[in-house]
């Protein structure tokens, strides 16, 4: 791609660097803040996998929002806004969220049914055996890897774009300073990062979409209106009704949107395991359906909002001596790669605005890149290591093979990305392809949880026939479209979509005619066998504080309330050695009539979100109209203010949930300090 300096070449290095050194100072002073008064120690699996389970509904909603907050609901959601108009921003905000509703679903079931599970895999071994925990395995690693790689891809062609760096150095430099942080702080770290890259992405957010529409060349909502009105024929989009911009009867941006919408439920439920399994295992028992629906509404409005008024105004201004590629068109390859963005930021704000885009891509980059790390570790220590290789390993080894997996993968997903590099892959190619291979795993893993006739065999079988059918489809589809199977093909639009549709369904329909073939009903007690990992030997009792003072000495080894945190079962016999009837649920009956209120709670949401935002809002707008002026103001003005919703539930309000915590810390801090500068002044 040709390279337009936006940025000087030694800027974006110093921001680069200097950003990931700023993060991994704060995140590492906030984990010593951590361990010194708040008695939360990284330095065991159970706080470095899954953060104690006991992250509150705050915390939770704004590391969900985070990890979903990728460089495409940004920056790619405006390049195809500049493709297909604006029926794509509210395709995109219905994209993202009714995924999060379900997973809050999954989530609360996965609590009733494993409440010691630390990933996804674990119950899949559980129920299938080792040949399908490699299965899933497998596929779970591969699309962690690839999701992550993608993003670190699109990052580095952007980067490269705008300033000229080297593609490599980039694809280098954006995950080494992820990796210290994460390496030593573990998933409560990557929980406190997702929080600082939510509040400073949003504020960037809000910063782009009211500077751009207020600018002069812009001005403002009516003068955006008429602007694209004016440059219609110049902007005539094939596929949309009389060519507008402004009608949500596009055939184009359905059928992205209806790709968005399977790929994105496959990242949800399938690779990015800690991002929303784990963060669903970590938070507190009464947290996790309402922190994952407050980010799933929270989370609509960010393409919607900025996705429109970006793409719109590219349109509006890219033919004007302002645009940085004037008096020559934004090319195929380059709205591909998502430089509408950085370039209409550089015709409008300069270099201020630069560096703000800058700062950005660097949030979205890095909250991807550390939730993929942990997911990876996890897998590797718990799944691969201490399944197969040390089956007695303690709590200490494992935490020391999940340091070496962050490692391990930091230095893996950048191969991958320089590869799809070199591959002529951009994120455009990624986001058609990602589904039909995402999407195999999500039936099957569903039924794990909720369907107790899913076989071994069926579960075995159906991902991997449902892989092959959807890549079956996609490249057939090519081939008998266009004629030829290259990158070009496989890059369009209906070729993805059929593909995607046969790798979502056809596990289900291969999962129960396999599963009825030779049925047999699975005991959902036997989830009830995995347990929390111990040290073989007992640790010091200074190197991890308790949570709570003890109300009791140590020797009556009083154990923690079920309703707050799960009870630790190292004093227990081994329930793999107790008959099912032994087997006793960790929480009390009350607690559990509470999670199942949850899910009914979690599905009723997951309905009228699906509802709501895929029938009930677009489809009545799909039809014969272009907006007026009044109804774009309109309609642009409530995904601003849904933007400014946003903020308030996933930056104010963790703020105001976590008071008690920040309170001690603070004091913490205050009185050490006191102490500090006392002794040094005697």
């Amino acid at each position: 791609m040709a390279v337009i300096d936006l940025v000087p070449q030694g800027t974006a290095y110093g921001l680069l660097i200097g950003l990931g050194v700023l993060f991994c100072g704060v995140i590492l002073v906030a984990i010593k803040i951590q361990r010194a008064y708040l008695a939360e120690d990284s330095a065991t699996s159970e706080m470095f996998m899954v953060a104690n389970r006991s992250v509150g509904t705050g915390l939770t909603a704004s590391a969900v929002f985070s990890s979903w907050m990728w460089i495409n609901e940004t920056v790619l959601s405006a390049a195809m806004c500049y493709r297909y108009g604006l029926a794509v921003p509210l395709w995109w905000g219905s994209g993202l969220c009714f995924q999060i509703a379900l997973m809050a679903a999954l989530g609360v079931m996965a609590k009733i049914r494993v409440p010691y599970a630390h990933t996804s895999l674990e119950i899949i071994r559980m129920r299938y055996g080792w040949v399908g925990h490699i299965i899933y395995m497998i596929l779970n690693l591969t699309n962690n890897v690839f999701g992550c790689a993608s993003m670190i891809l699109t990052g580095s062609q952007l980067i490269h774009g705008v300033s000229g760096m080297n593609f490599v150095a980039a694809t280098i430099l954006i995950p080494l300073g992820v990796v210290l942080y994460t390496a030593v702080g573990g998933l409560k770290a990557t929980f406190l990062t997702d929080f600082l890259h939510t509040t400073v992405a949003l504020i960037l957010i809000i910063y782009f979409t009211l500077s751009v529409l207020t600018h002069e060349a812009v001005g403002g909502l009516t003068g955006l209106y008429d602007k694209v009105v004016a440059t219609a024929s110049e902007n005539y989009i094939s596929g949309n009704f009389e060519g507008s911009l402004l009608t949500m009867k596009s055939k184009d941006a359905i059928i992205w949107g209806l790709i968005l919408k399977f790929g994105n439920l496959a990242l949800v439920v399938m690779p990015q395991d800690t991002a929303f399994w784990q963060k669903s295992f970590a938070s507190e028992v009464n947290s996790t359906v309402p922190a994952y629906n407050l980010a799933a509404v929270a989370v609509f409005g960010i393409p919607w909002g900025l996705g429109t008024v970006i793409g719109l105004s590219a349109r509006a201004l890219h033919n004007t001596p302002i645009f940085p590629t004037y008096p020559g068109p934004i090319t195929a390859s380059e709205v591909s790669t998502g430089m509408v963005m950085p370039y209409l930021v550089k015709a409008l704000l300069g270099e201020a605005g630069m560096v703000a885009f800058f700062v950005l891509l660097f949030m979205a980059l890095t909250s991807t890149v550390s939730s993929s790390m942990i997911a990876v570790s996890s897998i590797i220590s718990f799944d691969m290591y201490k399944t197969y290789i040390n089956p007695t390993a303690g709590d200490r080894r494992l935490l020391h093979v999940s340091h070496l997996a962050v490692v391990f993968h930091t230095i893996f997903i950048t191969g991958i990305s320089i590869a799809l590099n070199y591959g002529g892959a951009n994120m455009t190619w990624i986001g058609y392809f990602r589904p039909i291979l995402s999407c195999p795993g999500i039936i099957p893993l569903g039924l794990t949880l909720f369907w107790s006739g899913q076989t071994r065999l069926a579960a075995i079988l159906s991902p991997v026939l449902g892989f092959f059918t959807g890549l079956a489809i996609w490249l057939a589809t090519a081939q008998f479209l266009y004629g030829a199977v290259n990158m070009t093909t496989t890059g369009e639009g209906l070729p993805a979509l059929y593909g995607a549709i046969g790798s979502f369904f056809s596990p289900a329909l291969y999962s129960v005619l396999i599963s009825l073939y030779h049925p047999s009903t699975f005991d959902w007690r036997e989830f009830l066998r995995i347990e929390l990992v111990a040290d073989p030997e007992p640790r010091p009792t200074e190197d991890i504080p308790p949570e709570h003072p003890p109300e009791h000495p140590p020797s009556e080894k009083t154990p923690k309330s079920p309703d707050t945190q799960l009870v630790s079962r190292s004093a227990t016999p081994d329930s793999s050695r107790l008959s099912l009837d032994e087997v006793i649920h960790p929480f009390s009956p009350e607690t559990l009539r509470d999670l199942y209120r949850w899910s009914r709670i979690a599905w009723a949401t997951f309905v009228a979100l699906v509802l709501i935002t895929f029938v009930l809002w677009p489809m009545p707008l799909y039809r014969d109209y272009v907006f007026s002026r009044s109804f774009f103001a309109g309609w642009t003005t409530v995904a601003i203010v849904w933007q400014f919703c946003a903020f308030l539930a996933v930056v104010v309000y963790p703020l105001y949930d976590g008071r008690r915590e920040i309170v001690k810390g603070v004091r913490g801090v205050w009185a050490s300090g006191r102490a500090t500068w006392g002794r040094y002044w005697r």
